[in-house]
């Protein structure tokens, strides 16, 4: 075992004593404990999900006098929460180790957690391998409660919908969550059903740029180069007062190619025509090797080539259980009004 892990796990939970506090307080129960890759063991992240914790290695399996010690550590800082390991260190990022009967019906055990006092359906393994939060984008759904309220919400890539459940909980007005998979979303609207909503969320399963297309009023040609596109549900040309994007590093489909790294405007340009004059866009990018302010710049010029102004940028930081040793975390999240 290296010796200086479990030093480094209780560091960092002493870091966060004064931020898990507060997030109590907000009715928060969700939150990472050990960030690796700043905190000291790179490709090891520990979160707390409600009532049981989550260790992911990514980079090495832990040795199992590592996993005796972890599980014996928080122990002793949060006794009763039971930990699960899922290894993804293998190439495909697969959860590659087995657990014990005990451990499968635990992981397996479906569970709720609570954010700013939205409530969350989480397992530690499902048919999937991400988590179905991501806790990095609290910052981002918390700017979203804040922004939403009595606005109309679109969130693309929405996987289980956590951004447009916020959204609702927090007094929009109208909400559409859009994803192309078709179980992410079977979660959203389990989601929903855990929160008393003021309104109804819409959930809709199509190819984000059929979808965005459709509503920014460009319209989806039925065939390209001479090939039948696959069916799409039909939308009608909409505009939203709030346009989320929170689209993978890379996708390839029919429709278009999401990429992160070389043609976010290809994204953008559609999700900026689906906005509302004097609405906003925010966008995620979680590509470690683009930077923040090119990334801003290819922005501003995309909205300007399509006609529109961007009147105001503002940075939104992960919070303080996912430092960041430069100020440049991987996950950069723009709020644009445009």
């Amino acid at each position: 075992m290296q010796h200086d892990l479990i030093p480094a796990l209780a560091d960092a939970y002493t870091a966060r004593a004064e931020l898990i506090d507060t997030l109590q307080a907000e009715q928060t129960d969700a939150y990472r404990l050990f960030h690796g890759t700043v905190e000291g063991r790179p490709g090891l992240t520990i979160d707390r999900y409600g009532d049981l914790l989550l260790a992911q290695t990514f980079h090495e399996p832990l040795a199992d006098d590592e996993l005796v010690a972890i599980v014996a550590l928080y122990g002793e800082l949060l006794p009763g929460l039971p930990l699960i390991w899922n290894d993804r260190s293998q190439p495909n990022s697969r959860i590659a180790n087995a657990l014990t009967p005990e451990q499968n019906a635990i992981a397996h055990a479906p569970r709720v957690f609570h954010e700013l006092g939205v409530a969350y359906r989480f397992q530690a393994r499902h048919a999937g391998q991400d988590p179905w939060l991501f806790l990095d984008m609290r910052a981002g759904r918390r700017r979203v409660m804040q922004e939403a309220v009595g606005k109309s919400l679109l969130n693309m890539f929405a996987y289980t919908c956590g951004i447009g459940i916020a959204a609702a909980k927090a007094g929009a007005a109208y909400v559409v969550n859009v994803d192309f998979a078709e179980s992410s979303l079977a979660i959203g609207k389990d989601n929903a059903k855990l929160n008393a909503l003021p309104v109804r969320p819409r959930f809709i399963h199509c190819d984000a740029f059929a979808a965005l297309r459709q509503f920014a009023g460009i319209g989806q040609p039925q065939r390209v180069r001479g090939k039948r596109m696959p069916p799409f549900p039909e939308l009608a040309p909409r505009q939203f007062d709030v346009v989320f994007l929170d689209p993978p590093r890379y996708a390839k489909s029919p429709f278009g190619v999401v990429d992160l790294v070389n043609d976010y405007p290809a994204l953008f340009k559609p999700a900026l025509l689906a906005t509302a004059e004097g609405g906003t866009v925010i966008c995620c990018n979680n590509v470690a090797q683009v930077e923040r302010e090119p990334w801003l710049d290819q922005l501003v010029r995309s909205a300007a080539k399509a006609g529109r102004t961007v009147r105001e940028i503002e940075a939104i930081a992960p919070e303080a259980d996912f430092p960041s040793p430069d100020g440049k975390p991987p996950l950069k999240i723009a709020l644009l009004r445009v």
